[in-house]
C-alpha cells in the first residue's frame, strides 16, 4: 500500500529490532554491532526471519483473502496482485528468493501502460504550480486571513467547510435567517461528519467552527481578504452582488466567483475591479473533491491568480490556472460525455450496458448514474449552456424531459435510471424501459428503425472519443496552459481513472490515428456530434501526439 507506519509498529512487526533516542542512536548502533561481532548478540536478519508468517496454510489463506479483495477492488492495477505473488513467493522458497522475484517482477511493471500513466499524473499534479507571468515574475503571495462566502447552498457551504478547516476565518452570507441558519447546518454537519470518521479530532472540529460567522448583510465585509460568491447561475444577481462588493470590501480583496458556466467578462463589467474578478470554480462536493480551477480573465492580474493558488493550496486543494470560456476546462471537455451516453440509447443500447462497461472501464460510475446523483435540473440548465455555445455540435434528445415528465428526479427522490432505497445499492428500474422506447420513437434515429450493433469497445470508444475531441479543441484554443493540466484535472475533477494518466494521456497511449478515423467514420454515419476537430486531425495525419506543444495557438483564451 506504500502506507507510512511509525516506529512503535516497525518494531512491533519485526522490521526494527530497537527504539532509541535520536541522541542514543550511534552509540547504541556500535554496542549492537560490537556485542554482534562478540557473539554476545544474535545476528537476525530481517529478511530471513519466520517467525512473523506462521504456518503455511495461515498464510496461504490470507493471501488467497488478499487476492480476491484486490481483484474486486483494483481490477486494473497489476502492481497489487504482482505484490501478493511476490509475497508468497518469498515465503514458499525463502526471503532472498523473494527478493529476487520482486526485482525481476520490478522491472516489468515499470515498463506498463499502468505505471506509466501514474507516473505521468504524478509529474503533472506538480507541474500545475508553474504558470507562467504569474508565478515566475517574483510575485510574492498574500495573505488571506479573512474570507466570506455568499450563498449557503450546497456549494457555498461546503466551500465555507474547506475554509474552516484550514484555519482561516469565514463570513457566510445569506439573504434571511432561514437560509442562513440552513447554511451554517450544513457546515457543521460536514465538519462532525469528519469526527465521525475519524479524520478530525472533536477539539479540531470544534476550533473550526469556531471560525464561522453567519451575517445578513455586507457591514462585515470591510476587512476581508476574500470573497467567494455561490449563489445560483443568475447573470443579473451576480453583476449587482459584484457592484456592492467592490464598493464595500478592501481595494487589495480578490472577488471570486464559483460560476460553472457563466463567462466572468460578463459577471464583472459592471465593476471598475476588473483586474480582481477571477473564477474559484470547486467540485462538489467542495470540501471533499480535491481539483480547483482557477479562471483567469484577460483582464485578471497575476497578484490575484498567485493568491488564488496559494489559498487552494492551503485548504488542500490542487489548483489548475485555465481560461474563460463556457464550461471552463473541465465541465466544457467533458460535456460530450452525457451527450454520447444520450445519443447511443436513442440508437437502440441498452442503459445499463453503457454504464456497466463505463465503470469497467475504471469511471467510479457511468454517465447516467452520474446524472441520477446530479439530478435532473442540473443536467438540463448545464445542456441548454453547452447547446447555446457549441450549437454544432451538441445533441437534443426528449429523454430528460420525459425522465422529468413521469416525476423521476434521480437519486433526490429515489427514482431515475435507478431505484435508490437507504442501505442498499443502486437497482436498474425496469419501468423505466417505456420512456426510453418513447424517446427513440421521437428521436427516430435508428437506421432502419433497428437498434445499432456495436461491440464493448466501440461503446466505450463512442463515449469517450467525443472528450477527447474536446479535449483538443480545448487545447488549441489555449484553455490550458498544458495538456498535462487537462490531464490533472481530468482526474481530480472528473474522476478519470489516475492509471490511465488522464484524458489527453489516455488518448496518446490509444492513438490519434484511431480516434480520428473512428470519429469520421461515426460522423458520417451518425451525424456532427462526432465530427472530428481540426487539431486532431492535422494530429493524426502528421503522427504528432494530441500532447505535444503547438508552435502556436491561433485564439489564446488563457493568455498564458
Amino acid at each position: 500500500t506504500s502506507k507510512p507506519i511509525m516506529s512503535e509498529e516497525g518494531k512491533k512487526l519485526g522490521l526494527i529490532d530497537a527504539i532509541v533516542s535520536p541522541e542514543e542512536l550511534l552509540k547504541v548502533s556500535r554496542l549492537w554491532a560490537l556485542e554482534i561481532g562478540d557473539r554476545r548478540k544474535p545476528w537476525i536478519r530481517s529478511l530471513h526471519r519466520t517467525d512473523k508468517i506462521g504456518s503455511l496454510s495461515e498464510a496461504r489463506e490470507v493471501l488467497g483473502a488478499s487476492r480476491q479483495h484486490v481483484k474486486k477492488t483494483a481490477p486494473h492495477l497489476p502492481q497489487q496482485q504482482a505484490c501478493i505473488d511476490v509475497i508468497e513467493h518469498g515465503i514458499l522458497h525463502g526471503g532472498y528468493s523473494g527478493v529476487l522475484r520482486e526485482a525481476e517482477v520490478f522491472k516489468k511493471l515499470v515498463l506498463s501502460e499502468t505505471a506509466k500513466g501514474l507516473i505521468h499524473v504524478f509529474f503533472a499534479q506538480r507541474a500545475i504550480s508553474k504558470v507562467p507571468g504569474v508565478t515566475d515574475i517574483g510575485l510574492k503571495p498574500r495573505n488571506v486571513k479573512k474570507a466570506a462566502v455568499i450563498g449557503g447552498g450546497l456549494m457555498g457551504s461546503g466551500i465555507a467547510t474547506a475554509l474552516i478547516l484550514s484555519n482561516i476565518r469565514v463570513l457566510l452570507k445569506e439573504v434571511n435567517s432561514e437560509y442562513l441558519l440552513k447554511g451554517t447546518k450544513m457546515i457543521e454537519a460536514n465538519v462532525r461528519s469528519l469526527v465521525t470518521r475519524g479524520k478530525l479530532t472533536k477539539q479540531k472540529a470544534d476550533g473550526a467552527l469556531s471560525l464561522l460567522k453567519g451575517v445578513l448583510d455586507y457591514t462585515e465585509f470591510k476587512d476581508v481578504d476574500m470573497v467567494i460568491e455561490a449563489v445560483i447561475e443568475n447573470i443579473s444577481l451576480k453583476q449587482a452582488i459584484f457592484s456592492d462588493l467592490e464598493k464595500i470590501c478592501p481595494p487589495h480583496c480578490i472577488l471570486a466567483t464559483n460560476t460553472s458556466t457563466i463567462d466572468l467578462n460578463i459577471i464583472g463589467e459592471k465593476t471598475n475591479s476588473q483586474d480582481r474578478v477571477v473564477g474559484a470554480h470547486f467540485f462538489s462536493p467542495a470540501h471533499i473533491m480535491p481539483l480547483l480551477e482557477i479562471v483567469r480573465t484577460d483582464k485578471t492580474s497575476a497578484q490575484v491568480i498567485l493568491d488564488l493558488m496559494t489559498v487552494g493550496k492551503i485548504i488542500k486543494k490542487s489548483p489548475v490556472v485555465v481560461g474563460n470560456c463556457t464550461g471552463f476546462a473541465v465541465n466544457r471537455t467533458f460535456f460530450p460525455y452525457a451527450q454520447g451516453a444520450h445519443l447511443l440509447v436513442n440508437l437502440g443500447v441498452d442503459v445499463y450496458r453503457i454504464d456497466r462497461l463505463i465503470s469497467n472501464f475504471g469511471l467510479p460510475m457511468g454517465p447516467f448514474q452520474l446524472q441520477d446523483l446530479a439530478g435532473y435540473g442540473v443536467a438540463v440548465a448545464v445542456g441548454k449552456e453547452f447547446a447555446g455555445a457549441f450549437p454544432d455540435r451538441t445533441v437534443q434528445t426528449p429523454l430528460l424531459d420525459l425522465l422529468i415528465k413521469s416525476g423521476r428526479n434521480g437519486k433526490n427522490n429515489g427514482k431515475g435510471y435507478y431505484i435508490y432505497e437507504k442501505g442498499s445499492r443502486p437497482k436498474p428500474d425496469p419501468s423505466i424501459l417505456p420512456i426510453i422506447e418513447e424517446s427513440r420513437r421521437l428521436c427516430n434515429i435508428m437506421p432502419s428503425g433497428k437498434p445499432i450493433s456495436v461491440t464493448d469497445q466501440e461503446i466505450v470508444e463512442m463515449i469517450l472519443f467525443p472528450i477527447v475531441n474536446e479535449a483538443c479543441r480545448v487545447l488549441e484554443e489555449g484553455v490550458v496552459i498544458r495538456a498535462s493540466d487537462l490531464d490533472i484535472a481530468s482526474v481530480l475533477g472528473m474522476s478519470f481513472p489516475s492509471y490511465r494518466g488522464g484524458i489527453v494521456f489516455w488518448a496518446d497511449l490509444v492513438g490519434a490515428n484511431h480516434i480520428y478515423t473512428s470519429l469520421r467514420k461515426w460522423s458520417q454515419l451518425y451525424g456532427n456530434f462526432y465530427k472530428p476537430s481540426r487539431y486532431l486531425e492535422e494530429r493524426a495525419i502528421k503522427g504528432i501526439p494530441l500532447s505535444a506543444p503547438g508552435s502556436s495557438n491561433p485564439r489564446p483564451k488563457a493568455r498564458l
